[in-house]
């Protein structure tokens, strides 16, 4: 059959429908990103007052292309083309039933997997792998479980917007794509990344400056303004976007506090959301995001193996996922499905397009359609796309259009969150979400969540938990990305920023970003009707070995029926899966 007929392409919604295919694979720049300007007016004291503009990453090498720029969102497979590579790379991930037999037994081992990562490229290798062994037959079923001092007062607003000190080309050309972290450089990368810095770091210990965060936190809630300002001004003192985790976190922390007292908070996110790329062929910060954090692609991994294994024998297919985002996290598992022995099934997937996560998407709809066409052309698997761009609790059954004879399966990825609950309105739209997704049936449900209790928490409290919850994240990308970087300056302002500021300075329905406990999570899903799949041991082993590649300090833990990932003694975010 003609691939050209294998894909077709809708966008529904408010007076936009239309149909379209692409036969031919889009081309992949040299670069991630181009150079991206913001004018963020808010008060002139306020970092964010200041226009800012980086300089385009210089070229990666070709040799970084082909494994690197295109890797994906999710993490686990290639965005736009990565995956599209040549036929006998395909085909060396994906072995015959008869070697997998003969070879993996029942499943391969972990450390047969691991072997083949060798923590560097190969990662993506044994992910695909991975989802391939869960497409088995039945039998098959696995049986084992930098810079000088800070600004003074009156030159503080351009404390974010600054380009870092002694950026170099050189330095610009660091790989921080999983595909290129070699296993010895990234186990002492923390080490080292702070030798380079120590020199130009400002004086200061960790935890006074924690406990000043604290104590500015509650003297604005007592209302204790003359005492917040100077605590404020103090702590300005000794805040650095180039410095240690907690001086670059308190940057953030200290203006969501000022932006609090101002009620200048929901300016400050909606300016801070990252505005799509210049190009049409240019990734956004998020893509970085989810490249430098292993534990968020890696719990997109746990969400797909649920899938793959719940679907395995399934021959019409149907994925609701709530993020479309990029579309990425669907890559590696369509080329599994396609893989399989007894032939790949029709995929239909429909992709929420929530505005307030807009930006982690790219150049838009059309841009998703396009790279899962390319997946459909390059590997023969029939795939259909629809999008929907409407936000969640407005997505009614009559827009998914079930299908008799579907295997549907829906995808909550860092997205729930987003939806208001009975503390914001009183009609519960996230309670209702989940239950008009239980009417349709699904076989499967996926759920990828902070764990992180921001709810309905009083805001001191909620500041507190804020802090400990982006500290443990912080520190984790200091082991992927020198301090004066400016991948990870953009990444922090731009991607996390907008997330402290939000949690800390808005309430009622202009605080979006509410995140529960997966307790409070099981505890919905369950008053919904639904009970808990298992996630495979098997699976949630390979992703702990993986986990440790980036750090020793990466954790996973199973606990309830699901995958917690995290940093040193933090769990950072939550995955798992119902019917």
């Amino acid at each position: 059959m003609d691939s050209h007929r294998f894909f077709g392409l809708g966008v529904t919604g408010a007076g936009l429908s239309f149909t379209s295919s692409y036969p031919t694979v889009p081309s992949v720049p040299n670069r991630l990103l181009g150079s991206l300007k913001f004018d963020l007016g808010n008060s002139p004291d306020s970092p964010f007052s200041t226009q800012f503009d980086t300089d385009s990453l210089t070229n990666l090498s070709e040799s970084q292309e082909q494994h690197s720029s295109t890797e994906n969102l999710s993490g686990v497979s290639a965005s736009c083309n990565s995956s599209l590579e040549t036929s006998s790379y395909y085909h060396q991930l994906n072995p015959s039933l008869d070697r997998l037999r003969e070879d993996q037994k029942l499943y391969p081992s972990p450390a047969s997997f691991i072997r083949d990562a060798n923590c560097s490229q190969n990662i993506r290798h044994a992910l695909l792998k991975l989802e391939t062994a869960l497409m088995g037959p039945d039998d098959d079923e696995a049986t084992t479980q930098e810079v000088s001092r800070p600004e003074t007062p009156d030159r503080r607003s351009r404390s974010w917007s600054q380009e870092p000190r002694g950026v170099h080309a050189s330095q610009s050309q660091l790989s921080f794509v999983s595909g290129h972290m070699q296993s010895d450089k990234v186990v002492h990368g923390e080490k080292r990344h702070k030798s380079m810095d120590e020199a130009s770091l400002p004086s200061f210990s960790p935890g006074s400056l924690k406990q000043l965060l604290i104590a500015s936190a509650k003297a604005l809630s007592e209302n204790r303004m003359d005492n917040f300002d100077k605590l404020v001004e103090k702590a300005r003192g000794a805040v650095s976007i180039t410095g240690e985790p907690i001086q670059r976190l308190g940057a953030y922390m200290i203006e969501g506090l000022v932006a609090r007292k101002e009620a200048s908070g929901t300016n400050i996110y909606r300016a801070l959301r990252c505005r799509e790329p210049e190009s049409k062929d240019l990734l956004s910060y998020m893509h970085i995001l989810y490249e430098i954090c292993p534990y968020l692609k890696f719990g997109y991994m746990a969400a797909n193996g649920a899938i793959a294994d719940a679907c395995r024998n399934e021959d019409h297919i149907h994925i609701i996922d709530f993020q479309i985002a990029q579309g990425a996290q669907w890559m590696t598992l369509l080329q599994a499905l396609a893989a399989r022995p007894r032939g790949p099934p029709h995929v239909r997937i429909t992709g929420i397009d929530d505005p307030v996560s807009k930006y982690a998407r790219g150049d838009g709809l059309e841009a998703v359609g396009r790279r899962l066409a390319a997946i459909s052309e390059k590997f023969n698997i029939p795939v259909e796309f629809h999008g929907v761009p409407v936000f969640a609790p407005d997505v009614t059954p009559e827009i998914l259009n079930v299908r008799p004879g579907e295997a549907l399966a829906v995808n909550f990825p860092l997205q729930l969150h987003h939806t208001p609950d009975e503390s914001v309105d009183v009609n519960n739209p996230r309670d209702e979400l989940l239950r008009m997704v239980k009417s349709l049936s699904p076989k499967v449900v996926t759920l990828v969540e902070q764990e992180s209790n921001t709810n309905t928490t009083p805001f001191f409290h909620r500041f507190v938990e804020t802090l400990d919850f982006y500290l443990a994240m912080f520190e984790s990308i200091d082991v992927t990305l020198p301090r004066n970087s400016k991948d990870r300056v953009n990444v922090e302002q731009q991607c996390l920023a907008r997330d402290i500021v939000n949690i800390i300075a808005c309430e009622g329905k202009e605080r979006v970003e509410r995140h529960e406990l997966f307790g409070k999570w099981k505890s919905r899903l369950t008053m919904a009707g639904f009970c808990q799949y298992p996630l495979s041991s098997y699976v949630n082993s390979v992703i702990g070995t993986l986990l440790r590649c980036y750090s020793e300090h990466y954790t996973l833990v199973e606990r309830d029926g699901a995958m917690l990932l995290g940093w040193k003694d933090r769990n950072l975010i939550s995955a798992s899966a119902w019917q």
